[in-house]
This record gives C-alpha cells, structure tokens and sequence, in this order.
C-alpha cells in the first residue's frame, strides 16, 4: 500500500464464499466486519453455463435467473445494515462486469472482479483464475467497471506458476482497480508483493488470530478477509479484536518514534546553542 486509505472499519472483510455469502449472511457477521463481498455471482452465460456444471457436480452456487435483479435486491436487504456491501462477480466479459459494477453504484457497493476461481469449469469458460494467466484480460474488466463508477477491487491468487502476481495487480491498479484481495494460499510474503502497489490490499487464508492478523498486516496488507469462519461469530470476535490489537500497538509505537525524535530535536537544538 502507498496512499491508500481502507475504505471500511473494522479493517475485516468477509470474503464471498459460492452460494452462501448473500445478504442474510452479511448481517450476520456485521458486528465484527467492516465489509462483507457477496458471491460470487456468475453474470455472463459461458460463466452461469459453468456454474450449472459444477452444481451438477455438487458445489453449492449462485444461479438466480437475473444476475443483475439479484444483486439488486441482495445490496437492497442490506440498506440499513453497517457493513460495506460488495458483490464478487464472475465473468469473461468487459460489459458483463460492468452491469453488475453499475448496480453495485447504485447502491454505494464495492464491485470485485472474480480472477481466482479455481474450478476447472470457470477457468476453461476464460474467468476466475484463468484471467492472472490473461492480465491484458483483467485490465479490460477493471477499466468497464471503474466506468460504471463503484469502487472496484479485483481478487487474486497466488502461488500459480508461471504467474507474478506482482504484475498481475500493477496492471489491475493501473487499470484503475481500487483494492487488491489477494488469496495468499497461507503465504503471508505473497502480500509483499503487492504491498507497494498504490491499491488497498486486503489479505485472504488463514486468518485465524492475531499471529496471523500481525503476519499479513507487518507485510503491507491495510486490511484481513476471512472466508470460512465467517459464519463463526466467535472467530470473527477474535478477528476483529485482533485487528484493534495491532493498531493499537503501531499506534504506540508511532507515540514513542515521536517522542524520541522531537527529544533528540531538542539534544540538538541546546547543544547548537551552548557550541
């Protein structure tokens, strides 16, 4: 991160888990997240073909009949609940994502670009994880969904060969990409990567309790994301309070730098006048 600000407190996301994180979802974990991604919500047809696949597989996905009308009403059941609402959307196509990113500005919601789906369905249609092998690909997608005005966050992976994730999200943000949730596959270093980048990096995997809030935020990510334990009340407290902890704690330690350097301030300052 350089001048980035997060744009949601806690600094706790919920990251979009398929076919459970919708709204009801959201409200649950409202008290200890500051954001909450919904998703991911498949909304072109090579896309939504795949998904149908992979449920006739047994994965649990999203398939409303109208994308677009079901995260309309998702983001509206979320109106009155203090949480910044996003919608992961999964597609292979600028102009699909940007009339999911045109709802999510309605409603004031961040939009996130799906490029860390592994199944073997969505990478063959051209999304998910396919399009960090594809940056030219990404880029076009951010570019329509930052047009249609939301904030625009793009999900990443790391660890796949052959794939630097580092110029993976310098062209994401050079596309205008506001936020970088990077996957960190239990890596917190992959964080050092794209840490310089001028976007909000929110860390992802493995986030369980402040060993592992201070790992990735001691390497440059402004914020933590949890998937699975976000439906667990109690581990989202632990989340929540560990994130305080370590503000705190720089908070602290910011006071003491400021301090040693405005007394050396005045050592210098009365030994200049005694020379």
């Amino acid at each position: 991160m350089t001048a980035a600000t997060v744009p949601f407190a806690p600094p706790v996301a919920l990251a979009s888990l398929s076919g459970r994180a919708d709204a009801t979802w959201a409200r649950r974990g409202a008290a200890h997240a500051g954001a909450a991604f919904l998703g991911g919500i498949c909304v072109d047809t090579p896309t939504r073909e795949a998904a149908r696949t992979m449920t006739d597989r047994g994965r649990t996905e999203f398939l409303p009949d109208d994308p677009l009308v079901f995260i309309d009403n998702q983001l509206r059941a979320l109106r009155q609940t203090p949480i910044l609402p996003g919608v992961n959307v999964r597609s292979t196509e600028p102009e699909s994502t940007k009339a999911a990113a045109a709802v999510c500005r309605r409603h004031s919601a961040i939009v996130e670009i799906n490029a860390h789906c592994r199944q073997t369905e969505m990478c063959a249609a051209g999304a998910g994880e396919s399009l960090l092998r594809e940056p030219p690909r990404l880029a076009a997608q951010v570019r329509a969904a930052v047009r249609a005005g939301p904030l625009v966050s793009v999900k990443l992976r790391a660890g796949l060969d052959g794939v630097s994730v580092r110029r993976v999200g310098r062209q994401a943000v050079a596309a205008g990409a506001d936020l970088l949730h990077l996957d960190a596959m239990d890596s917190p270093d992959a964080v050092s990567a794209v840490a310089p980048l001028d976007a909000t990096v929110i860390a992802n995997n493995g986030v369980r309790d402040f060993e592992s809030v201070a790992a990735y935020l001691r390497r440059g990510a402004d914020a933590v994301s949890v998937g699975r334990p976000s439906t667990n009340p109690t581990a989202l407290n632990r989340i929540a309070t560990a994130t305080e902890r370590w503000n705190e704690s720089q908070s602290q330690s910011q006071s003491q730098s400021r301090t040693q350097t405005q007394n050396q301030s005045r050592r210098d300052s009365t030994g200049r006048r005694r020379s």
